[in-house]
């Protein structure tokens, strides 16, 4: 049996010094949060679009950097409005085509419907309850969604505040072209800033965050762009409403694990209004809803996540859950995107410094 070091005082005395340094450390942050964490979506924007600028500097010979990061940030600024471009306006479309359908369900009592009847009546019941006929009518369809949904109008409310700040923040954006601009002399001399008695254990702790945080967000971010092609093409084939839009919603939210389940919603109330409108089968409708998630659920776990990921992620499936759960309760959105990556680190260096096994890439459970 390995003989263990006896615990003296100096030995707790520097442990509780660690600890209250790592607690301060998390205290500061979480003051100084408004301005550390734009530059810290630039730093991590900045690393997932360098081999963009490295590609254009090296193998198409542009020779100096200050273009390619511009071209990199124009391209990447005309992929995101090209997207918006192909969504909204169709899902615009699609929204006030609803006041059309609820007026002609209402004005035929949904004759040629095929919802459930269960369904037709409790739509009925609350349709006229809430005054949805007047205001549909009206042509209000903004009315409409305040009074009927107000949760939602806020949410969107919210979000659409959140974006916006974040768009116009100039700040951030000057951090990640600066960042861009001079990537490669910070990925060589942050490391002459360390101690030199530190150095070792900078760089290897520096790797392991680029290894597994960034790779991750990589991985996950190429992940989020096949599941918005794979849904498209989906829905697409099986002749649903707004195929691209809705492809591309559920593939943007699936960059969050298992958060592509939430498209369900949007997809049922499409199935729901098409079958009021037209008369096609509702049962049918959900079905093809349901066969295109099955289909790039498995193509996503076969081929795509083993390929994308490799080793990067060694999670058992209750380890994962758990992670997610833990992450979710403490922070949010933000804990569900980070508590893969954060974990598999946390099993690493506990293996590597406690357990004393395994290489750099220990870290599977």
């Amino acid at each position: 049996m390995e003989d263990m070091r006896p615990i003296t005082f100096d030995r707790f005395a520097r442990g509780l010094v660690i600890v209250a340094a790592v607690v301060a450390l998390w205290l500061l942050f979480r003051y100084l949060a408004p301005a550390v964490v734009p530059f810290l979506v630039a730093a991590v924007i900045a690393y997932l679009l360098n081999p963009v600028v490295n590609f254009l500097q090296y193998t198409c010979r542009l020779r100096f950097r200050l273009p390619c990061v511009v071209l990199t940030l124009v391209l990447a600024i005309g992929v995101i409005v090209g997207l918006l471009w192909l969504c909204v306006p169709p899902m615009v479309d699609e929204c006030l085509h609803v006041k059309d359908v609820i007026v002609h369900y209402l004005e035929t009592g949904g004759e040629h419907s095929s919802l459930p009847a269960e369904v037709q009546q409790h739509f009925d019941d609350y349709f006229r309850r809430t005054d949805v006929y007047r205001w549909a009518q009206s042509g209000n369809f903004l009315a409409l969604v305040r009074n009927v949904v107000p949760q939602l109008w806020d949410l969107l409310l919210s979000t659409a505040s959140t974006i916006i700040g974040v768009v116009a923040s100039l700040i951030a954006f000057l951090y990640l072209f600066f960042l861009m601009l001079d990537y490669e002399k910070y990925a060589k001399k942050w490391i002459t800033y360390i101690p030199a008695r530190h150095r070792a254990f900078a760089s290897q702790f520096v790797n392991d965050v680029t290894y597994y945080m960034c790779g991750y967000f990589r991985g996950q971010l190429l992940i989020a762009l096949s599941n918005c092609i794979m849904f498209s093409a989906g829905f697409y084939l099986v002749d649903f409403s707004m195929p691209l839009a809705l492809g591309c919603f559920i593939g943007i939210i699936s960059f969050v694990p298992y958060l592509q389940v939430a498209g369900f919603v949007p997809a049922a109330m499409l199935a729901l209004f098409r079958a009021a409108e037209t008369g096609e089968n509702f049962w049918l409708l959900i079905g093809s809803v349901v066969l295109v998630y099955i289909v790039v659920q498995v193509i996503q776990d076969v081929v795509v996540t083993p390929r994308v990921m490799g080793k990067i992620m060694g999670l058992s499936p209750a380890v994962i859950l758990l992670s997610l759960s833990v992450g979710a309760f403490v922070m949010g959105i933000g804990g569900l995107i980070i508590a893969l990556p954060v974990t598999t680190m946390a099993l690493t260096y506990y293996k590597r410094y406690v357990v004393r096994e395994g290489g750099p890439a220990a870290g599977g459970a």
